[in-house]
């Protein structure tokens, strides 16, 4: 990336005047304690409209729920717009995991998905009581490439204002917007696991790799591939097959008029 404060500014504005031509007050977003959520909030703050900044523990490890207080604190020293609160959602998901069959409780992934699609009803019922807007946190990997995201759960926004932003990029945004030091440096990670694991456990390849390959891709590079570089193709092409439902819109049974 050539010049930040340009892309800085410029999401800035889009997201200003996305919210004016909305009517709306401003922006809500949950802060997870990771680069994606502080690197929005900012863009969010730097627009003078209201931020209401929440975090939304879930059994969560005490490092990210430590870096996303630090990082609300953070927040609300530099941007008098800024407002935050906690709600600790362990007890509504355990009343929730407690009414499913053992079959759901048991199955790891759904579970994980079922505190993302918590926190996502919340954030609306919050965001629409306040007239903000959710602003979604999702980079370029993840919402184009291999979709990791849960789906109407992180996936379920009104705005993805970094969505166009590779990680690499958004390390490099949030550098240059001074972002917290324990964020910049700290493992990418969901936040749905009560392990801590990090994304790259999870997907296998780290987020350079996945970015070289989609843009190996979308040049149509017949540059040699070395083994690691295949793995990962192999690895990307999987979750961006797997993961089409979620790119994609929903399928409609459009009924012939003639029928």
């Amino acid at each position: 990336m050539k010049n930040e404060q340009k892309v800085i500014d410029y999401i800035v504005n889009w997201l200003k005047t996305y919210a004016e031509k909305a009517k709306v007050k401003g922006f809500i977003i949950g802060i997870s304690g990771g680069i994606d959520s502080a690197v929005t909030s900012v863009l969010c703050a730097k627009t003078g409209l209201q931020l209401h900044a929440i975090t939304l523990p879930i059994r969560q490890t005490s490092a990210e729920f430590e870096r996303a207080n630090e990082h609300i604190a953070w927040l609300k020293e530099n941007f008098s717009n800024v407002t935050s609160e906690i709600i600790d959602l362990s007890s509504a998901f355990t009343v929730l995991e407690d009414t499913y069959p053992e079959e759901t409780r048991t199955h790891h992934l759904a579970m994980a998905n079922t505190r993302s699609r918590l926190r996502m009803a919340t954030l609306y019922a919050l965001g629409q009581t306040k007239g903000l807007l959710v602003a979604g946190t999702g980079n370029k990997v993840e919402d184009f490439g291999v979709g990791f995201y849960t789906k109407y759960g992180d996936g379920g926004v009104d705005l993805s204002p970094i969505a166009d932003l590779y990680k690499t990029e958004i390390y490099q945004i949030a550098k240059a917007l001074h972002i917290v030091p324990s964020i910049q440096v700290a493992k990418p990670t969901d936040g749905l696991w009560s392990d801590g694991r990090s994304d790259e456990d999870q997907i296998g390849a780290t987020y350079p790799e996945l970015e070289w390959t989609m843009e190996y891709i979308r040049t149509n590079s017949e540059e040699k591939l070395s083994a690691r570089q295949e793995e990962v193709m192999v690895l990307y092409l999987k979750m961006n097959t797997a993961n089409q439902h979620k790119m994609n819109a929903i399928p409609v049974c459009l009924i012939p008029e003639n029928l």
